[in-house]
């Protein structure tokens, strides 16, 4: 058993990193917009926010000194509390996900971020490491790794052994890596434009005014700017093309940075997706912990034949303030190698194209079924009865298109909406203009449940669904169903008594 082991030493400028930058706001208001107020309230609030700083400050460096953990052959220990003690033990098995995220302050140091998440709910559900060494990281690592595969283990107490056999551990594992992607150039300007990530620069020039109107007062200076602008026609075609121009590079630049190191890769126990060039994220999960797959594609995807893959898992996506959203194994992988790719890394994962349509008599029974969205917007309409482009009876023409349109989505999800159920795998494909195809193995779903609504039971149909653990709880179905297949579900699932393994 290892000794109990501080955290890192840079946790506490790290820490006092995030007091200062979660204070200029205060500092901002306090300090500089009000520095010339003499009212009680600013008075008072400054004294406010020395006492608050100067706790926290205290706080930190006395949770440095109190907080310590340590390992064993299987499980983590955590020690905490500065004058309350706590201990909390959470075995390795119960890990989910490994997060790993390295930001400009970790850079700068040559240190990362890592989580350690679990199944479990809440915020102590995890084990987090907010600043630990490269070499500490991947040792930790290497170790659970060793515990899972190969059961107990008697770690040395010599550290220098310890961590050469990290490093060899990690050598090993790195060359028995499968690279199955990593993005191009020309898919990345794809990507671009296929997020709309260019739109982005236009909300921040407005938010970044916004702020110094604040502060400086330049809205009277900006509205005369404006006005001297929009008399000249020259200048309005300038500036025009100077923003596309601006947004396009921006768009590119923010996509490069955000996808330009992807990469995805896994070896026969896991799978690695990592990502970023300025702050680099990596996201590593255990093959039999994926507990789901989700194939999604908007307007845009389905246009340009993109898809995105996401992994399903019981494991958080949360590293402290972060949320990290890397389970996805590319959000703008073409069709056919979306396919491709969960096969090579997920064998025992079958996704089918083959697939059954719903009847006719669904499509049916989703038109008639009520919209309540329409009957609510069509009483305000015919109450307040608003005047458009001058016609005072715009009302009825406003909720016919809204019926239209209702009904049109209701038609493209009926189009869309297709299910399988085979010997160990259940497959959804759900969505009218964004479409989610949803894929996971019969021992995976914790749940299946089978509704009737009035409708449905006068026409033989009713709406199943499956719950699969997740963080929330992944909820997946198909409404309108013909019932043999609602009475079959139940059948199907009972067989999932012979694939589980009690541990």
């Amino acid at each position: 058993m290892t000794e109990t082991t501080r955290y890192h030493p840079l946790l506490v400028l790290f820490r006092l990193w995030k007091l200062v930058k979660n204070s200029i706001f205060f500092v901002v208001y306090l300090f500089i917009i009000k520095a010339d107020s003499e009212s009680a309230f600013v008075e008072y609030g400054r004294l406010l926010f020395f006492a608050v700083f100067g706790i926290i400050f205290i706080s930190i460096i006395l949770k440095w000194f109190t907080h310590k953990y340590k390992l064993d052959d299987q499980s983590f220990h955590l020690y905490n509390g500065i004058f309350s003690k706590s201990e909390r033990t959470i075995p390795f098995s119960s890990i989910q996900n490994v997060n790993r995220h390295t930001s400009f302050f970790h850079r700068m140091f040559h240190v990362t971020s890592t989580s350690f998440e679990t199944g479990m709910t809440g915020e102590e559900a995890g084990v987090k490491f907010e600043v630990i060494s490269q070499l500490d990281s991947e040792r930790i690592e290497a170790h659970i790794a060793r515990a899972d595969y190969s059961g107990p283990t008697t770690v040395s107490p010599d550290v220098a052994n310890i961590e050469l056999s990290s490093q060899k551990e990690t050598e090993r594992v790195s060359l028995n890596r499968t690279t199955h992607f990593k993005p191009s150039k020309l898919s990345i300007l794809k990507a671009s434009f296929t997020s709309l990530s260019f739109l982005v620069l236009v909300p921040i020039i407005g938010s970044f005014y916004f702020k110094i109107d604040e502060i400086f007062h330049v809205k009277e200076e900006a509205e005369g700017l404006f006005s001297a602008v929009m008399s000249s026609a020259w200048l309005v075609i300038v500036i025009t093309i100077i923003l596309v121009a601006a947004s396009a590079v921006f768009g590119i630049v923010r996509t490069f940075l955000k996808y330009g190191k992807y990469h995805i890769s896994s070896d026969n126990e896991r799978i690695y997706i990592t990502k970023g060039i300025i702050e680099e994220t990596t996201f590593s999960i255990s093959k039999d912990k994926v507990q789901a797959i989700e194939i999604n594609q908007s307007i845009m995807k389905r246009l340009l034949g993109l898809a995105e893959v996401k992994l399903i898992s019981a494991g958080s996506l949360s590293l402290g303030e972060d949320t990290l959203e890397i389970n996805s194994l590319y959000p703008f992988l073409p069709v056919k190698r979306a396919y491709e790719m969960i096969s090579e890394i997920l064998p025992t994962y079958e996704v089918t194209s083959k697939m059954t349509r719903l009847p006719v008599k669904s499509l049916w029974v989703r038109l008639f079924k009520p919209s309540w969205i329409w009957i609510t917007a069509t009483a305000a309409l015919f109450y307040f009865k608003p005047a458009v482009l001058g016609m005072e009876q715009a009302w009825w023409i406003l909720s016919a298109v809204l019926f239209i349109t209702i009904k049109g989505i209701r038609v493209l999800d009926f189009l869309n909406t297709r299910y399988t159920l085979n010997d160990r795998f259940v497959q959804f494909k759900t969505g009218s203009l964004t479409t989610c195809l949803f894929v996971s193995k019969r021992d995976k779903i914790i749940e299946v449940k089978v509704t009737r609504n009035i409708l449905q039971k006068m026409s033989g149909l009713a709406s199943i669904g499956t719950i699969n653990r997740a963080k929330p709880v992944r909820h997946a179905g198909v409404s309108d169903v013909p019932l043999e297949l609602a009475a079959s579900l139940y059948q199907w699932y009972m067989e999932r008594r012979r694939e589980i393994e009690v541990e």
